[in-house]
């Protein structure tokens, strides 16, 4: 008798062992199956939460696309292209730190007839305006060099006024191998 005792002792032991495991396993289960379900979504929350947070940071008021720098320097007026703007830039910039760019404008430079300023921009940065000049007829040449950053290849435009209040442009593409923004 004392030995089936025993022996039942034992069953019951083991029994609740494999019990224990079982439930374990289970609960293992159910809360695998919990986090398949709201990973994804936590994930798709995250993301649009990191996409609002890029929309609300405050930009610099220099931060323009190309578009918005020439309305707001042109005030909404038309752009000539012209062959009048020398513009003189790398075809490669091994570093787009220092780009080198040189702008000059075939203008007698009289007191009726001169280039009031040269603008250069570029098509890609965040601020799209790397250099405003203001002349006057006594600079005497129309004559403007510097060295800008790009972040990538892009696009460097020579915008110029003229003193009769009219605008024109040039612009050559730069391949930029590193960029120099960041």
């Amino acid at each position: 008798m004392f030995y089936k005792l025993k022996q039942k002792k034992n069953n019951l032991k083991k029994k609740g062992k494999q019990m224990e495991r079982r439930n374990f396993i289970k609960s293992l289960m159910m809360a695998s199956a919990a986090a398949t379900v709201a990973t994804p979504s936590m994930l798709l929350a995250n993301e649009s939460a990191k996409e609002e947070a890029k929309a609300a940071v405050v930009k610099g008021p220099n931060d323009m696309p190309l578009a918005d720098a020439i309305k707001a320097i042109t005030d909404g007026k038309e752009v000539k292209e012209s062959d009048m703007i020398k513009l003189t830039v790398p075809e490669i910039a091994e570093n787009g730190a220092v780009v080198p760019v040189k702008v000059e404008v075939k203008s007698p430079m009289t007191d009726k007839d001169h280039v009031k300023s040269i603008h250069i921009l570029n098509s890609k940065n965040s601020n799209s305006r790397c250099a405003d000049i203001m002349l006057t007829p006594a600079n005497d040449k129309a004559y403007f060099s510097t060295r800008v950053k790009l972040a990538e290849t892009q696009e460097i435009i020579a915008l110029v006024a003229l003193s009769d209040g009219t605008f024109m442009k040039a612009g050559k593409s730069i391949k930029v191998t590193i960029g120099g923004c960041g």
